[in-house]
C-alpha cells in the first residue's frame, strides 16, 4: 500500500523543484540557449520567446505545479492501492 500523502508530497516536490530550476534558468538568461539546443538536436527550429524573469509569475508557477503534482500523486496512489487490493486477496 502506498501512502497517498507521501506520494503526493514526493511528486509535488519533484515537479516544483523542476520549475525552480526552470525559474533559475530564466532569471540567469540560460533558458533560451537551453531551449534552442533542445530544439536543434531534435532537428527543429525554436519558435519560443523567453520573456523577462518575473518573480511573482515564478512563485505562482512553482506553487501551482506543487499543488497539481500533489493531486496527481495522491490520485495515482489511490488507484495503485485500489488496483492492488484484488492482488492481495488472490494470494
Amino acid at each position: 500500500m502506498l501512502n497517498k500523502f507521501k506520494v503526493g508530497l514526493a511528486l509535488g516536490g519533484f515537479v516544483s523543484f523542476l520549475h525552480v530550476i526552470w525559474s533559475i534558468l530564466v532569471a540567469t538568461n540560460y533558458a533560451k540557449p537551453l531551449t534552442d539546443f533542445i530544439f536543434k538536436v531534435h532537428m527543429m527550429q525554436s519558435p519560443l520567446i523567453i520573456n523577462e524573469f518575473d518573480w511573482r509569475l515564478s512563485v505562482s508557477l512553482i506553487i501551482i505545479t506543487a499543488i497539481v503534482g500533489f493531486v496527481v500523486g495522491f490520485i495515482f496512489a489511490c488507484f495503485y492501492n485500489w488496483a492492488n487490493k484484488g492482488a492481495k486477496k488472490k494470494k
